[in-house]
């Protein structure tokens, strides 16, 4: 579904990502694993347009997306839900996920798939007119991937979902990206967690400064001594 080929990014005279290939299949969970600065998030945003790469290719359904406008990006079937999640403020929860519409013209369709969030995120339905910025961390990332899901996806790039949560919040928004997946959504996350993201993946690259280092099945690499020794506390 992703092939992403020699992708290098630079930022300024900076070289942010070297060289990086690596693939998501359909139906996968796949995890960017990496400390801090590694290049996680600049590849993320590199797919969804919001960094234009130095060098390489970004194939999406066998389609070049390399040099297409984020907006046409998120038509093409990409949402991505930054790190920091980044609800609108000064907006309600139903006006934060009606934005994950804006390009949508089917209504009746969009007022279905606003009920299939509110479902999977009863709490959302709670605070259904609530200023979204009052919301609790959790909270706040279940409305950024309802958002996301609203614009109907066939990838979902997930950017930390568990950074600042609670132990008891991040376990739940674990099961849901599971329940995503199950429901027909590829996924592409990137996640300090290296644990539990491993946990639930199908596959995951390892990622230092700026490029891949090693891969693997999500089982191999909870094995392995050398990503224990770096990124689980082994």
């Amino acid at each position: 579904m992703l092939e992403v080929n020699n992708l290098t990014v630079h930022y300024g005279v900076i070289e942010a990502i070297r060289d990086v290939s690596f693939e998501v299949r359909q139906g996968e969970i796949v995890s960017l694993i990496g400390a801090n600065g590694a290049g996680k998030t600049t590849i993320l945003q590199t797919i969804s347009g919001l960094n234009k790469p130095s060098n390489g290719s970004i194939y999406f359904k066998q389609k070049n997306i390399r040099s297409i406008a984020p907006k046409k990006i998120v038509k093409s079937g990409i949402s991505h839900v930054p790190e920091g999640r980044h609800v609108f403020s000064g907006l309600t929860v139903k006006e934060n996920l009606e934005m994950g519409a804006f390009l949508r013209k089917d209504k009746e369709g969009v007022k279905k798939d606003m009920a299939t969030v509110f479902e999977r995120f009863p709490v959302l339905e709670e605070r259904v007119a609530q200023d979204a910025a009052t919301l609790s961390g959790g909270e706040q990332q279940m409305l950024a991937m309802g958002r996301a899901l609203v614009s109907q996806p066939k990838l979902l790039l997930l950017d930390e979902p568990s950074m600042g949560l609670a132990p008891l919040f991040i376990r739940e928004i674990f099961s849901i990206i599971e329940d995503i997946n199950q429901n027909g959504t590829t996924i592409l996350l990137v996640e300090q967690n290296a644990k539990v993201a491993l946990e639930i993946s199908n596959r995951g690259y390892v990622l230092e400064t700026g490029k891949i280092v090693t891969s693997g099945t999500g089982e191999k690499l909870l094995e392995s001594d050398e990503v224990q020794k770096a990124y689980l506390g082994g």
